[in-house]
């Protein structure tokens, strides 16, 4: 029953998302996620229509649907972390990164047995995490830099949240999760936090991708869009607890408390013109998304993902972040 039910609301979103906004509009999916709360403020303060922009924000927690809506165009643009798009990309269908919108900075990470002092303490242990999550991008990143590979450790999939209770449990010697779980296994009498994403800036970034046709349809949309965003990140630096308020009210869920999204706002950074042109660099200069991308590209590939060839500077795009 519960698959049916799950099979109709799949359905029922897909047929929402039916077709793309029209021009001077954008529709953009994201999950219940603390970086994406400024999408929120541009939209509430009106500083994406003084763009010239409307932007319909729909979540989507299921990221193969969302995913899927972004290359059937369905959506304009989706928000995720770097590594997650290329796995979702179909031949023939050109993506884009416009805009990095946060820096994970110790909201993700490895929780673990205190004799687990280093990654290459996992060798042999049971570690949970999700199969083709960032948790999994961001563990096999771990374990490359070490001189390991998922082979060298017993994996356990089940989902972010999952992966904390099991180790709080003592069903597992380690996890790969997030905020709340991670701080909370941390506090379980057999556990500490074995690494954060504050200890690797820059491999855990959430961005806007959108595809080749929706550049060449609405590229002044997609500009207003990011000056929109900017705005946001201004307009929070002033204003933090109304911006706190405006950005809970609108992502809800788990967030939809003010002070549980302040609390979680601390394992993130928002990502500004500076950071973001900083971050993204050039093709003559590279920034560190290259770096990111070209390591998910490299680790996704090894687990058979990828359907397409691509290299990072086929995905990464400067251009609107200095409009």
């Amino acid at each position: 029953m519960l698959k049916k039910l799950f099979g109709l609301a799949a359905a029922t979103s897909l047929l929402a998302l039916a077709t793309t906004a029209d021009a001077g509009e954008l529709k953009l999916g994201h999950s219940t996620w603390v970086g994406y709360g400024p999408f929120y403020i541009a939209r509430d303060k009106g500083f994406f229509k003084e763009e010239g922009v409307d932007v319909e924000l729909v979540i989507m927690e299921d990221t193969p649907i969302k995913m899927g809506a972004l290359m059937a165009g369905q959506l304009d643009l989706v928000a995720s972390t770097v590594d997650e798009f290329p796995i979702y990309m179909k031949p023939g269908i050109g993506l884009h990164y416009i805009l990095a919108v946060d820096n994970s900075k110790g909201g993700d990470g490895i929780v673990a047995n205190k004799d687990i002092t280093s990654v290459e303490g996992l060798k042999g242990k049971k570690v949970a995490f999700e199969q083709g999550s960032v948790s999994q991008f961001f563990l096999n990143a771990l374990l490359k830099d070490a001189g390991m590979s998922q082979a060298d450790i017993e994996p356990v999939n089940m989902a972010a949240t999952d992966a904390g209770v099991a180790f709080a449990a003592k069903q597992v010697d380690a996890a790969v999760t997030w905020e709340p779980a991670l701080s909370q296994g941390a506090k379980a009498e057999h556990g500490h936090i074995l690494l954060t994403s504050g200890d690797k800036p820059g491999l855990i970034t959430d961005v806007v991708a959108v595809t080749t046709d929706t550049i060449a349809a609405k590229k002044d949309d997609l500009a207003g869009f990011v000056r929109g965003w900017n705005k946001a990140l201004d307009f929070i630096k002033t204003n933090p607890d109304e911006a706190n308020a405006i950005m809970a009210q609108g992502v809800g869920g788990w967030l939809s408390d003010p002070a549980v999204f302040a609390e979680t706002l601390a394992g993130i950074e928002y990502l500004d013109k500076d950071k973001n042109i900083a971050f993204f660099g050039t093709p003559e200069a590279p920034g560190p998304i290259y770096k990111t991308l070209g390591t998910a590209i490299d680790i996704w590939k090894g687990f058979d993902r990828i359907q397409v060839d691509v290299k990072p500077e086929d995905i990464v795009d400067n251009s609107f972040l200095v409009k």
